[in-house]
């Protein structure tokens, strides 16, 4: 049997990525995620509480949540586990436990999220087109028919 080593969260950004780039140019960005659970006690009272998880991301995936991620936003990340231990100045060892990421999906509808398949903004206004209507994609179509045929078409004259 393979081993398996899969994390899964989806919750709210903490704080703004920090993207940094690797002596050899490989950019790297890490951010944390807060991520709730509520249940139930023994005495039926609800009870909260926040998990807090670093995320580390490589390549061109690390510059796209540079560019797009804010604190707050919601995400949903899906990667591995990964400690690291090290050193501290005062000679202490230390160490962190993070997930280094292999997809992340933005979850809210904010104006600057982006798809990650294609790297290009969506939804907003500002870097894509606006939602057009059947009306105005049908005026569309016909206004580059116009244009690339000889014969104008006046729109008044189409029957929807």
């Amino acid at each position: 049997m393979q081993n398996v080593n899969l994390a899964i969260i989806m919750g709210n950004l903490t704080r703004d990525p920090e993207l940094r780039y690797t002596p050899n140019g490989q950019p790297v960005t890490s951010f944390g995620v807060a991520t709730n659970r509520s249940w139930k006690d023994a005495n039926g009272e609800k009870k909260d509480e926040v998990e807090f998880h670093e995320v580390v991301v490589w390549g061109k995936l690390a510059e796209l949540c540079n560019q797009y991620l804010t604190k707050g936003r919601k995400v949903h990340v899906m990667g591995r586990l990964q400690t690291r231990s090290w050193e501290g100045q005062d000679g202490a060892k230390r160490q962190k436990t993070e997930i280094v990421a292999q997809d992340i999906a933005f979850v809210d509808s904010r104006k600057d999220s982006a798809d990650f398949t294609t790297g290009e903004p969506q939804g907003t206004a500002a870097k894509s087109s606006p939602k057009k209507s059947k009306q105005d994609k049908d005026t569309e179509s016909v206004s580059d028919k116009a244009s690339t045929d000889e014969e104008e078409i006046n729109i008044d004259d189409i029957p929807f």
